[in-house]
């Protein structure tokens, strides 16, 4: 998951329990989940919930392009959203995790 300077990023976050998902967007995808990670500058839901743990992104040169989609995700029923994630990471692991030494 690397990206070129002028990337953007939608993803989504979720806690431990799975119980709970966060749909952002970012133009520093490892800086953003440090900052979920450490309760560092995130949304309030965000760090109430604990979404701690990347399961989902996609990557766009265009942030008009990534607002409407982190838009769409966001109007999406837990089921669709479920599924998406599931496309790409059906075991739901923490695409982040080798970024930090939690």
């Amino acid at each position: 998951m690397s990206g070129r300077e002028h990337d953007y990023w939608v993803y989504i976050m979720t806690n431990n329990t799975r119980s709970t998902l966060y749909s952002g967007v970012t133009n520093n995808l490892r800086v953003r989940v440090w900052q979920h990670r450490s309760g560092e500058q995130t949304a309030a839901f965000s760090q109430r919930y604990h979404c701690v743990h990347l399961v989902y992104c996609e990557q766009y040169g265009d942030i008009g392009q990534a607002i409407d989609r982190e838009k769409q995700l966001k109007g999406w029923r837990r089921s669709k959203k479920n599924a998406l994630i599931a496309s790409m990471n059906p075991r739901w692991y923490d695409l982040g995790r080798q970024w930090f030494d939690d």
